[in-house]
Protein backbone atom coordinates (compact mmCIF):
# COMPACT_ATOMS: atom_id res chain seq x y z
CA UNK A 1 0.00 0.00 0.00
CA UNK A 2 1.61 3.36 -1.25
CA UNK A 3 -0.93 5.15 0.85
CA UNK A 4 -2.35 4.22 4.47
CA UNK A 5 -5.39 6.20 4.24
CA UNK A 6 -6.62 4.24 0.98
CA UNK A 7 -7.17 1.16 2.70
CA UNK A 8 -10.83 0.36 3.98
CA UNK A 9 -11.13 -2.03 7.11
CA UNK A 10 -14.09 -3.76 4.54
CA UNK A 11 -11.76 -3.96 1.80
CA UNK A 12 -10.77 -7.84 1.69
CA UNK A 13 -8.88 -7.70 -0.99
CA UNK A 14 -6.52 -5.41 0.23
CA UNK A 15 -6.56 -6.50 3.55
CA UNK A 16 -4.64 -9.48 1.48
CA UNK A 17 -2.55 -7.19 -0.37
CA UNK A 18 -1.19 -5.47 2.72
CA UNK A 19 -0.76 -9.13 4.16
CA UNK A 20 1.33 -10.06 0.91
CA UNK A 21 3.36 -6.80 0.86
CA UNK A 22 4.66 -7.26 4.74
CA UNK A 23 5.71 -11.01 4.13
CA UNK A 24 7.54 -10.30 0.75
CA UNK A 25 9.30 -7.13 2.94
CA UNK A 26 10.33 -9.56 6.26
CA UNK A 27 11.41 -12.14 3.72
CA UNK A 28 13.58 -9.58 1.56
CA UNK A 29 15.21 -8.05 5.01
CA UNK A 30 18.71 -9.66 5.28
CA UNK A 31 19.19 -7.70 8.75
CA UNK A 32 17.81 -6.92 11.71
CA UNK A 33 17.87 -3.33 10.88
CA UNK A 34 16.08 -4.03 7.59
CA UNK A 35 13.49 -5.66 9.20
CA UNK A 36 13.11 -3.24 11.96
CA UNK A 37 12.49 -0.87 9.14
CA UNK A 38 9.96 -3.14 7.66
CA UNK A 39 8.20 -3.92 10.38
CA UNK A 40 7.60 -0.10 11.08
CA UNK A 41 6.41 0.16 7.40
CA UNK A 42 3.55 -2.55 7.85
CA UNK A 43 2.83 -2.96 11.39
CA UNK A 44 3.94 0.16 13.27
CA UNK A 45 1.60 3.33 13.49
CA UNK A 46 1.63 5.02 10.13
CA UNK A 47 1.26 1.22 8.64
CA UNK A 48 -1.74 0.73 6.11
CA UNK A 49 -3.23 -2.20 8.08
CA UNK A 50 -2.95 -0.27 11.82
CA UNK A 51 -4.52 2.74 9.92
CA UNK A 52 -7.38 0.63 8.47
CA UNK A 53 -7.75 -0.73 11.98
CA UNK A 54 -8.80 2.57 13.91
CA UNK A 55 -11.12 3.22 11.22
CA UNK A 56 -13.55 0.86 12.04
CA UNK A 57 -14.91 2.65 15.21
CA UNK A 58 -16.31 4.95 12.02
CA UNK A 59 -18.38 1.99 10.72
CA UNK A 60 -22.08 1.26 11.30
CA UNK A 61 -22.65 -1.54 13.95
CA UNK A 62 -23.56 -3.79 11.27
CA UNK A 63 -20.02 -3.75 9.56
CA UNK A 64 -17.56 -3.62 12.38
CA UNK A 65 -17.74 -7.56 13.29
CA UNK A 66 -16.92 -8.29 10.18
CA UNK A 67 -13.94 -5.05 10.02
CA UNK A 68 -12.57 -6.72 13.15
CA UNK A 69 -12.40 -10.56 11.62
CA UNK A 70 -10.49 -9.16 8.50
CA UNK A 71 -8.31 -7.06 10.49
CA UNK A 72 -7.93 -9.30 13.33
CA UNK A 73 -6.63 -12.10 11.16
CA UNK A 74 -4.55 -10.20 8.98
CA UNK A 75 -2.63 -9.00 11.84
CA UNK A 76 -2.02 -12.32 13.04
CA UNK A 77 -1.05 -13.23 9.38
CA UNK A 78 1.48 -10.39 9.86
CA UNK A 79 2.97 -10.83 13.07
CA UNK A 80 3.29 -14.41 12.45
CA UNK A 81 5.53 -13.69 9.71
CA UNK A 82 7.43 -11.20 11.76
CA UNK A 83 8.21 -13.68 14.23
CA UNK A 84 9.65 -16.12 11.52
CA UNK A 85 11.77 -13.30 10.09
CA UNK A 86 12.93 -11.97 13.53
CA UNK A 87 14.15 -15.72 14.22
CA UNK A 88 16.06 -16.77 10.92
CA UNK A 89 18.02 -13.00 11.03
CA UNK A 90 19.09 -14.05 14.93
CA UNK A 91 20.06 -17.54 14.02
CA UNK A 92 21.67 -15.84 11.12
CA UNK A 93 23.56 -12.73 13.25
CA UNK A 94 24.44 -15.51 15.64
CA UNK A 95 26.46 -17.92 13.52
CA UNK A 96 28.27 -15.10 12.01
CA UNK A 97 29.43 -13.99 15.18
CA UNK A 98 30.23 -17.63 16.14
CA UNK A 99 32.55 -17.37 13.13
CA UNK A 100 33.96 -14.58 13.41
CA UNK A 101 34.91 -15.25 17.51
CA UNK A 102 35.94 -18.19 16.84
CA UNK A 103 39.56 -19.39 18.22
CA UNK A 104 41.76 -21.71 16.45
CA UNK A 105 42.82 -24.13 19.43
CA UNK A 106 45.81 -25.65 17.56
CA UNK A 107 47.82 -22.56 17.09
CA UNK A 108 50.84 -22.92 19.64
CA UNK A 109 50.51 -20.05 22.80
CA UNK A 110 51.98 -18.93 25.54
CA UNK A 111 49.94 -20.69 28.62
CA UNK A 112 51.37 -17.93 31.03
CA UNK A 113 51.34 -14.62 28.64
CA UNK A 114 53.50 -12.38 29.52
CA UNK A 115 53.22 -9.56 31.18
CA UNK A 116 54.53 -5.45 30.38
CA UNK A 117 57.45 -3.76 32.38
CA UNK A 118 55.42 -0.49 34.08
CA UNK A 119 56.27 2.33 32.41
CA UNK A 120 57.62 4.38 35.07
CA UNK A 121 60.81 1.61 35.53
CA UNK A 122 61.01 1.76 31.54
CA UNK A 123 61.40 5.75 32.06
CA UNK A 124 63.71 5.85 35.04
CA UNK A 125 66.18 3.45 33.44
CA UNK A 126 65.88 6.27 30.16
CA UNK A 127 66.76 8.70 32.63
CA UNK A 128 69.65 6.91 33.72
CA UNK A 129 70.96 6.54 30.42
CA UNK A 130 70.75 10.09 29.40
CA UNK A 131 72.85 10.94 32.46
CA UNK A 132 75.10 8.04 31.57
CA UNK A 133 75.44 9.70 28.22
CA UNK A 134 76.99 12.74 29.36
CA UNK A 135 79.41 11.30 31.51
CA UNK A 136 77.84 11.48 34.75
CA UNK A 137 77.50 8.50 37.81
CA UNK A 138 74.08 6.89 38.98
CA UNK A 139 74.05 7.23 42.14
CA UNK A 140 72.00 5.15 45.03
CA UNK A 141 71.00 5.14 48.96
CA UNK A 142 69.14 4.00 51.35
CA UNK A 143 65.34 4.46 51.33
CA UNK A 144 65.04 4.06 55.42
CA UNK A 145 67.46 7.31 55.89
CA UNK A 146 68.83 9.45 58.79
CA UNK A 147 67.17 12.56 59.72
CA UNK A 148 70.44 14.14 59.58
CA UNK A 149 71.23 13.09 55.92
CA UNK A 150 67.19 13.81 54.74
CA UNK A 151 67.66 17.70 56.43
CA UNK A 152 70.44 18.74 58.52
CA UNK A 153 72.81 18.22 56.02
CA UNK A 154 70.80 19.82 53.61
CA UNK A 155 70.70 23.20 55.45
CA UNK A 156 66.50 22.40 56.39
CA UNK A 157 66.18 24.26 59.76
CA UNK A 158 64.92 22.90 63.16
CA UNK A 159 61.53 24.22 62.51
CA UNK A 160 61.19 23.70 59.38
CA UNK A 161 57.43 22.71 58.07
CA UNK A 162 58.96 19.77 55.82
CA UNK A 163 60.31 18.31 58.92
CA UNK A 164 56.65 17.99 60.56
CA UNK A 165 54.88 14.78 61.14
CA UNK A 166 52.05 15.46 58.08
CA UNK A 167 55.00 15.16 55.91
CA UNK A 168 57.64 12.93 56.94
CA UNK A 169 57.51 9.19 57.84
CA UNK A 170 58.68 8.95 61.01
CA UNK A 171 60.51 5.23 61.95
CA UNK A 172 62.02 4.12 65.32
CA UNK A 173 64.16 1.25 64.91
CA UNK A 174 67.64 0.28 63.95
CA UNK A 175 70.42 0.62 61.30
CA UNK A 176 73.57 -0.86 60.81
CA UNK A 177 76.89 0.91 61.17
CA UNK A 178 79.61 -1.28 60.82
CA UNK A 179 80.19 -4.99 59.32
CA UNK A 180 78.71 -6.36 62.79
CA UNK A 181 77.91 -3.10 64.68
CA UNK A 182 74.06 -1.92 64.98
CA UNK A 183 73.13 1.03 66.76
CA UNK A 184 69.71 2.59 67.94
CA UNK A 185 67.92 5.72 66.43
CA UNK A 186 65.06 7.21 67.34
CA UNK A 187 65.34 9.97 64.44
CA UNK A 188 64.85 7.59 61.55
CA UNK A 189 62.96 8.84 58.61
CA UNK A 190 61.67 7.51 55.13
CA UNK A 191 63.47 9.64 52.91
CA UNK A 192 61.29 12.08 51.91
CA UNK A 193 63.53 13.36 48.42
CA UNK A 194 66.43 11.63 46.68
CA UNK A 195 68.94 14.43 47.80
CA UNK A 196 70.76 12.86 50.80
CA UNK A 197 72.27 10.74 48.22
CA UNK A 198 73.73 13.70 47.31
CA UNK A 199 75.01 14.60 50.82
CA UNK A 200 75.97 10.86 50.91
CA UNK A 201 77.62 10.74 47.54
CA UNK A 202 79.91 13.87 48.52
CA UNK A 203 80.69 12.74 51.44
CA UNK A 204 82.03 9.52 50.15
CA UNK A 205 83.45 10.36 46.78
CA UNK A 206 84.53 13.87 47.05
CA UNK A 207 85.03 16.50 44.04
CA UNK A 208 84.74 17.05 41.43
CA UNK A 209 81.40 15.00 41.53
CA UNK A 210 78.43 14.47 38.62
CA UNK A 211 75.94 12.28 39.85
CA UNK A 212 72.07 11.55 38.96
CA UNK A 213 69.98 9.92 41.83
CA UNK A 214 66.38 8.28 40.62
CA UNK A 215 64.79 6.64 43.66
CA UNK A 216 61.31 6.09 45.67
CA UNK A 217 60.81 8.66 47.90
CA UNK A 218 57.85 8.95 50.76
CA UNK A 219 55.52 11.81 51.96
CA UNK A 220 52.34 11.65 54.08
CA UNK A 221 49.95 12.44 50.99
CA UNK A 222 46.68 11.07 50.74
CA UNK A 223 46.55 9.25 47.16
CA UNK A 224 44.32 11.44 44.43
CA UNK A 225 44.24 11.94 41.00
CA UNK A 226 47.80 14.11 41.35
CA UNK A 227 49.48 12.84 44.45
CA UNK A 228 50.73 9.13 45.98
CA UNK A 229 52.11 8.79 49.09
CA UNK A 230 55.25 7.04 47.65
CA UNK A 231 56.54 8.54 44.14
CA UNK A 232 59.96 8.63 42.56
CA UNK A 233 62.35 11.34 41.89
CA UNK A 234 65.35 11.78 40.09
CA UNK A 235 67.79 14.37 41.31
CA UNK A 236 70.97 15.68 39.44
CA UNK A 237 73.99 17.22 41.18
CA UNK A 238 77.58 18.24 39.91
CA UNK A 239 80.03 20.32 42.10
CA UNK A 240 83.52 21.51 40.41
CA UNK A 241 85.74 24.18 40.02
CA UNK A 242 83.66 27.53 38.43
CA UNK A 243 80.27 25.71 37.56
CA UNK A 244 77.71 28.46 37.01
CA UNK A 245 73.58 28.69 36.44
CA UNK A 246 75.01 28.94 32.54
CA UNK A 247 75.94 25.34 33.08
CA UNK A 248 72.75 24.06 34.63
CA UNK A 249 70.96 25.67 32.33
CA UNK A 250 72.19 23.99 29.51
CA UNK A 251 72.50 20.40 31.27
CA UNK A 252 68.20 21.12 31.54
CA UNK A 253 67.33 21.66 28.35
CA UNK A 254 69.49 19.01 27.18
CA UNK A 255 67.76 16.78 29.40
CA UNK A 256 64.59 18.55 28.73
CA UNK A 257 64.60 17.93 24.91
CA UNK A 258 65.80 13.84 25.91
CA UNK A 259 62.76 13.58 27.50
CA UNK A 260 59.97 15.98 25.48
CA UNK A 261 61.61 16.23 21.87
CA UNK A 262 63.74 18.64 19.81
CA UNK A 263 61.27 21.38 20.70
CA UNK A 264 61.10 21.05 24.42
CA UNK A 265 63.36 23.74 26.23
CA UNK A 266 63.10 25.27 29.82
CA UNK A 267 63.04 28.70 31.63
CA UNK A 268 64.23 29.39 35.79
CA UNK A 269 62.05 31.64 37.92
CA UNK A 270 63.20 33.11 40.91
CA UNK A 271 62.28 30.55 43.80
CA UNK A 272 63.44 29.18 47.51
CA UNK A 273 64.68 26.07 49.04
CA UNK A 274 67.17 25.41 51.19
CA UNK A 275 69.69 23.20 49.78
CA UNK A 276 70.17 25.89 47.35
CA UNK A 277 70.80 29.78 46.90
CA UNK A 278 69.91 30.98 44.21
CA UNK A 279 66.98 28.90 43.67
CA UNK A 280 64.77 28.65 40.72
CA UNK A 281 61.39 26.99 39.94
CA UNK A 282 62.04 24.79 36.23
CA UNK A 283 59.51 25.52 33.93
CA UNK A 284 58.95 23.11 30.30
CA UNK A 285 58.71 24.57 26.98
CA UNK A 286 56.14 21.75 26.14
CA UNK A 287 54.96 21.70 22.44
CA UNK A 288 52.61 18.39 23.14
CA UNK A 289 50.67 21.04 26.18
CA UNK A 290 47.12 19.43 25.71
CA UNK A 291 45.40 22.52 24.28
CA UNK A 292 47.99 23.53 23.11
CA UNK A 293 52.03 24.35 23.19
CA UNK A 294 52.99 26.21 26.87
CA UNK A 295 54.92 26.36 29.47
CA UNK A 296 54.45 23.66 32.73
CA UNK A 297 56.51 23.54 36.24
CA UNK A 298 58.38 20.52 36.08
CA UNK A 299 60.50 20.89 38.93
CA UNK A 300 62.98 23.02 41.48
CA UNK A 301 66.87 23.49 40.73
CA UNK A 302 69.78 26.23 41.29
CA UNK A 303 72.89 26.78 42.49
CA UNK A 304 74.13 24.44 45.71
CA UNK A 305 74.23 26.37 49.08
CA UNK A 306 77.42 26.67 50.55
CA UNK A 307 76.30 25.82 53.71
CA UNK A 308 75.83 22.02 52.08
CA UNK A 309 79.18 21.93 50.62
CA UNK A 310 80.51 22.59 54.13
CA UNK A 311 78.68 19.78 55.68
CA UNK A 312 80.16 17.34 53.24
CA UNK A 313 83.23 18.88 53.62
CA UNK A 314 83.74 20.73 50.95
CA UNK A 315 85.27 24.24 50.41
CA UNK A 316 82.57 26.47 48.66
CA UNK A 317 84.96 29.43 48.07
CA UNK A 318 86.83 26.57 45.67
CA UNK A 319 84.19 25.11 44.50
CA UNK A 320 80.39 25.90 43.17
CA UNK A 321 77.65 23.29 42.21
CA UNK A 322 74.71 23.10 41.10
CA UNK A 323 71.78 20.56 41.68
CA UNK A 324 67.68 19.86 40.19
CA UNK A 325 65.06 17.85 40.91
CA UNK A 326 61.67 16.59 38.96
CA UNK A 327 59.46 13.95 39.74
CA UNK A 328 59.51 10.74 37.16
CA UNK A 329 55.48 10.49 37.52
CA UNK A 330 55.07 13.78 36.56
CA UNK A 331 57.57 13.85 33.56
CA UNK A 332 55.19 10.42 32.61
CA UNK A 333 51.95 12.16 33.16
CA UNK A 334 53.35 15.40 30.94
CA UNK A 335 54.58 12.66 28.47
CA UNK A 336 51.49 10.88 27.86
CA UNK A 337 48.86 12.95 28.82
CA UNK A 338 47.83 11.05 31.89
CA UNK A 339 45.84 12.58 34.00
CA UNK A 340 45.13 10.17 37.17
CA UNK A 341 47.68 8.98 39.72
CA UNK A 342 45.63 6.33 40.27
CA UNK A 343 46.35 4.14 36.67
CA UNK A 344 49.86 4.18 37.92
CA UNK A 345 49.54 2.59 41.39
CA UNK A 346 46.78 0.36 40.79
CA UNK A 347 48.77 -2.36 39.24
CA UNK A 348 46.69 -3.07 36.17
CA UNK A 349 48.53 -4.93 33.89
CA UNK A 350 46.65 -2.88 31.13
CA UNK A 351 47.96 -0.11 31.85
CA UNK A 352 51.36 -0.71 31.14
CA UNK A 353 50.39 -2.51 28.23
CA UNK A 354 49.14 0.32 26.10
CA UNK A 355 53.12 1.67 26.21
CA UNK A 356 54.68 -1.31 24.23
CA UNK A 357 56.28 -2.39 27.06
CA UNK A 358 55.95 -6.07 27.05
CA UNK A 359 58.67 -7.64 27.55
CA UNK A 360 61.34 -4.91 26.48
CA UNK A 361 64.80 -5.55 28.47
CA UNK A 362 64.47 -9.51 28.19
Amino acid sequence: MSDAQTLSPLDEAGIARAVEEARAAFAAASTLDELKEARLAHSGDNAPITHANTQIRNLDKADKPTAGKLLGGARKEIQAALAEATERLQAEAETAAMASEKVDVTVPTRRNPLGARHPLTVLTEDIADFFVSIGWDIAEGPELELEWFNFDALNFGPDHPARQMQDTFYVKGTQQVGTDEIEEYDQLILRTHTSPVQSRSMLAQGVPLYIACPGKVFRTDALDATHTPVFHQVEGLAVDKGLTMAHLKGVLDHFARAMFGPEAKMRLRPSFFPFTEPSAEMDLWFPQKKGGPGWIEWGGCGMVNPEVLRNAGIDPDEYTGFAFGMGIERTLMLRNNIADMHDMVEGDVRFSLQFGTTGRGN
